[in-house]
């Protein structure tokens, strides 16, 4: 039984977008200009419009993120706003609030955001029977628990497999809403995991100053992609709305490229939409913003770290350590190849990171644009390749449809029909007189009938099936194939199917009999949601109702555990006296309870 297999990239924007389909990706998702989790990238409809039509053409998908908590005063806009990307085509909306569900909806597919912190069969099962059509499950789930969803649903599950990872479940922290009423669920999230902290024990004993234990490294399940696949996971997920084109182009690539080479030798699997894939570059994850790379717990709590606790910048590739400095420059020994214009950071003296711009590069001699604070033996690592990054600012990649190309015979002149690998045909003719040829003229026809040049289209069978040798001049032919791809374009989008599903009110019983501030109700639409189903007592959420007392960060990343003091951990070393506290700045914005 084939399975699809869905690749699903991010986009800040309609370009960016249109490079991800070009790169691979089965379906792209992208933020409207309104109620988006992530603010700072939003678009209008009408750019919207446009990747709706590129990535049709290839029978890739765009879903728009609608994943914010929403006011009653919100409602009205958020239904109007709908209609508005239902008619230019969207394929799904990705929400976290529920009240959208009590909405007037046109029949367009709904994912459930990671927003509403999918862990459990339960929860998915819930989804499934109000009507969703895909469910984006938590990032801190194992293989194992994956697998488990799977087995008890049966609607589409999506994974994250590469990008930033929040320490908090994601719709479960309320940490910026509390300390700067910048809400994570409104996408205003002021990225307090990023900055550093110090660590004290019970007896105001300093632990570790200065250091970002909160901030994750980033995920990359790259080389677990199939278990992921036969776990039960139908679409695989790129974070990265706020990220620019290149790094968008580079990882794309790169999981296409690995989904390519999995689905050569697994018939079962195939890609989700039409197309193949041609690179200029070679994708290289190291190559882009990553802060150090992590699988988080996709095989269970590891001894490997998941934190960058040195910053939340991007590290890059390790490149080698320096070696001998002299005046103005230094060696660096390492395999890489360096460049003038790279960007290089390093681990100084205090433990924190840095880094500086390379003026020009000598073999392994590295001259700094400004002298860093460098010292024998220290690691280098490179978090700007100028040359990698200028080859990405031009064309990197060629998508084509295979099509075989038939030219015959009419009673009238000839025809020419085309046909694509997902089956789509059109057909064109030219009504002529049939001038007889002085020499043969199939070798010439399919030469110029198979010029598909910049178009989506790829050439594969060329069939000639004439009575005799034409002249036929070659502009003709390339005024006939012209219209002839004209035509098989219009046929894929005019035969392009989207799911409309036709919501219905259900009433099964939600999976908890009463919803905290973490249930993250906010309108009055979201609560007479849930009472339909079964929730009996129903707090306003944090938004609208600060708690105090209350914790506003749910983890699975345990501070104990990357320290080593964690009892379970072989060799641990004793456990401070407890409990513990974070503190930001002397105690500027207060302490938290690891």
């Amino acid at each position: 039984m084939t399975r699809y297999i869905e690749l699903l990239a991010p986009a800040k924007n309609v370009e960016t977008g249109i490079e991800a389909i070009n790169h691979g990706a089965d379906a792209v998702y992208i933020g409207a200009d309104r109620f988006g989790a992530r603010s700072a990238a939003g678009n209008s409809v009408e750019d919207i419009a446009r990747l709706v039509e590129h990535a049709h053409l290839f029978g890739a998908r765009v879903y728009v993120a609608l994943n914010t908590v929403l006011t009653d005063e919100q409602l009205p806009e958020a239904e109007k706003l709908i209609h508005e990307l239902y008619g230019i085509g969207v394929d799904a909306l990705i929400v976290q609030d529920m009240g959208i569900l009590q909405l007037n909806l046109p029949p367009i597919e709904l994912h459930a955001s990671t927003q509403t912190d999918n862990r459990t069969p339960e929860k998915v099962k819930f989804f499934e029977e109000a009507g969703f059509s895909q469910v984006v499950l938590a990032r801190e789930l194992s293989v194992n628990q994956i697998r488990n969803i799977s087995e008890q649903t049966n609607v589409p599950l999506e994974v994250f497999v590469h990008g930033a990872l929040c320490v908090s479940y994601s719709g479960q922290c309320y940490l910026s809403e509390a300390l700067s009423g910048r809400s994570a669920n409104r996408g205003a999230c002021a990225q307090y995991c990023r900055l550093p902290y110090n660590l004290l024990d019970a007896t105001g004993k300093t632990l570790a100053k200065g250091k970002h234990l909160l901030s994750l490294k980033d995920l990359n399940q790259s080389d677990y992609l199939e278990q992921l696949i036969d776990a039960g996971a139908t679409s695989l997920k790129i974070e990265g709305r706020l990220k620019d084109v290149s790094y968008v182009k580079n990882i794309t690539a790169y999981y296409r490229k690995k989904l390519d080479e999995i689905m050569k030798r697994r018939p079962d699997l195939k890609p989700k939409s039409a197309g193949r894939c041609s690179f200029t570059f070679t994708p290289n994850p190291a190559k882009s913003f990553s802060r150090g790379f992590t699988n988080y717990y996709l095989n269970g709590r590891e001894k490997d770290a998941v934190i960058s606790p040195d910053t939340p910048k991007s590290m890059g590739e390790y490149v080698g350590t320096v070696k001998e400095i002299r005046k103005g420059s230094f060696t660096v020994a390492g395999l890489v190849a360096l460049n003038n214009g790279d960007g290089l950071c390093f681990r100084n003296g205090k433990g924190e990171f840095e880094g500086f711009r390379v003026n020009k590069v000598e073999d392994n001699r590295v001259f700094p644009a400004e002298w860093p604070a460098i010292e024998p033996k220290m690691k280098l690592y490179r978090n700007f390749d100028h040359e990698f990054e200028k080859e990405l600012s031009k064309k990197t990649a060629e998508r084509k449809i295979g099509a075989d190309i038939y030219f015959g015979e009419t009673e009238t002149g000839f025809e020419l029909r085309l046909k694509d690998e997902t089956g789509c045909e059109a057909t064109v003719t030219l009504d002529c007189e049939k001038t007889a040829a002085q020499k043969p003229q199939e070798e010439n026809l399919k030469r110029q009938l198979g010029k598909t040049g910049n178009t989506i289209f790829e050439a594969k069978q060329i069939e000639i099936d004439l009575k005799g040798d034409y002249f036929i001049p070659s502009s003709t032919l390339n005024e006939l194939r012209r219209q002839g791809i004209e035509a098989l374009i219009n046929q894929r989008k005019e035969t392009y199917q989207r799911n409309e599903p036709e919501f219905q009110p259900t009433h099964h019983t939600y999976p908890q009999g009463t919803l905290s501030y973490l249930g993250n109700v906010t309108n009055n639409h979201a609560r007479s949601f849930y009472a339909q189903h079964g929730v009996t007592e129903i707090a306003p959420g944090f938004e609208l109702k600060h708690v105090s007392g209350v914790p506003v960060m749910f983890t699975k990343h345990c501070i104990k555990y990357a320290m080593g003091w964690c009892r379970k951990l072989q060799g641990a070393t004793d456990t401070p006296q407890e409990p513990m506290f974070l503190e930001y700045r002397d105690n500027q914005i207060g302490r938290a309870h690891v």
